[in-house]
């Protein structure tokens, strides 16, 4: 289909800068045909009316666990070990494929309305989450959570669950990684298992790295080195690697990360909540490592809306560095869409407005208290906005909210669901 998104203010990269222009928008299929001036020959099916709205790229949520919507306020006020061990583990016991096929839709059905069009999800099914993640319409890149030692049974059907997703899948709005949890859920025999198969298939690592105190110096005491320095060792930074949180990081570790090309996707909302503390995300991108930004689970969020990691992370690091220039409106911006993009591996088709790239837009209503006056549009997106604005979403040139109406979900049919998940496993 193609949709001439009209009149609207648009968030460009101009020379590796953002700036906000008033453009008239050209989608042809799933690609942005034109900026301005329409492509030869170019007739709109559908146009969108943008006038006093701004068009965006879609959010990218670099690490998330969409499934865990369904524990959205189960396990606040508790210490990590306690709240993963004594209450989410617990509960991720009870669940069904149906009931992680539900709280997947009701995670995308959240990020979708905050304007996240592609989410990093890590899982403990991957065929439910892929399955809700297809109906919903977004962009995902998906990795089942994988455990093992060695080469035992349990393990090597994970790795297979992961595989067997990725080698079967015909969807293009679906891309995959391989997910080993954690070093303290996988020993190094393990790992490189599958780094093997990440060797094999070409596929990317999204992994938990560095995420607790505890983490830390229990892999100190087995191994004599940090998380970082130890996946390092085995080999693992020679694929291309996503690591979520890195809040436990040396001034080695982060070179360690610059120099092999890791991502970090921080995560400062359920850092803060569970007490884990504060990734040095400032001396990382002083260093060159490719920030980006995730939500997690709503089990320790509690929410995945993009806005609100926005703010809090910029707001965050000017106050713990007495910076106000510290994280500046543009460089969170960047972590959330550009170097999102990079992340994933997506970076030459989404995370710009640009002619060519895929049309994963989010349309926000500027016509609210926050966006006015209009001194500051791309500090507004920081500091003011709060999600609520986003009034379209396009993913893959599909439209999936139309004036905040859901085109591929049924809202109320998830709140259903998800209350009845919650009813059984909190018995």
């Amino acid at each position: 289909m193609n949709i001439l998104i009209k009149d609207a203010e648009t968030l460009v990269l101009k020379q590796d800068q953002f700036a906000v222009e008033k453009q008239d928008l050209y989608i042809v299929g799933d690609r942005i045909a034109g900026i301005g001036a329409a492509p030869a020959g170019f007739s709109a099916d559908k146009v969108l009316q943008a006038a006093d709205k701004l068009v965006i790229p879609g959010l990218i949520n670099a690490h998330t666990h969409s499934y865990m919507s369904v524990f959205r306020n189960v396990a606040d006020d508790m210490a990590f070990d306690d709240w993963l061990f004594g209450h989410i583990l617990p509960l991720e016991d009870k669940l069904t494929k149906e009931d992680i096929y539900w709280g997947t839709l009701l995670g995308c059905m959240e990020m979708i309305q905050t304007g996240t069009t592609c989410f990093a999800d890590m899982n403990i099914d991957i065929a439910p989450v892929l399955r809700g993640a297809e109906e919903s319409g977004i962009r995902a890149v998906l990795s089942r959570g994988l455990v093992g030692e060695g080469e035992n049974a349990g393990g090597r059907a994970r790795l297979q669950e992961n595989l067997d997703a990725y080698l079967n899948c015909k969807n293009e709005k679906i891309t995959f990684m391989l997910g080993p949890h954690a070093p303290y859920s996988c020993d190094p025999a393990y790992l490189k298992t599958v780094m093997r198969a990440a060797e094999q298939y070409g596929l990317r690592i999204h992994i938990h790295l560095s995420e607790s105190e505890k983490e830390v110096a229990d892999v100190r005491e087995q191994y004599g080195c940090t998380p970082i320095e130890l996946m390092d060792q085995i080999g693992l930074f020679q694929y291309p690697t996503l690591a979520a949180h890195c809040v436990y990081t040396t001034e080695h570790d982060i070179q360690i990360m610059a120099e092999k090309g890791v991502t970090v996707a921080t995560n400062p909302k359920s850092n803060l909540k569970l007490a884990n503390g504060v990734a040095p995300v400032l001396e990382m991108q002083r260093r060159g490592v490719n920030v980006a930004i995730g939500t997690d689970g709503a089990a320790s969020n509690n929410t995945l809306n993009m806005f609100g990691e926005m703010n809090l992370l910029s707001l965050l690091h000017k106050g713990l560095s007495h910076d106000p220039m510290a994280l500046k409106a543009d460089d969170v911006l960047r972590f959330a869409t550009v170097n999102g993009a990079k992340a994933v591996g997506l970076e030459r088709e989404i995370g710009a407005v640009e002619v060519g790239m895929k049309a994963d837009l989010a349309i926000l209503d500027m016509h609210t208290t926050q966006f006015y006056p209009r001194n500051n549009t791309r500090g507004a997106l920081v500091y003011a906005a709060n999600g609520s604005e986003v009034e379209t979403v396009l993913v893959n040139g599909d439209i999936l909210m139309e004036n905040r109406e859901l085109k591929t979900l049924d809202a109320e049919r998830v709140y259903y669901e998800c209350e009845k998940v919650r009813e059984r496993i909190m018995k």
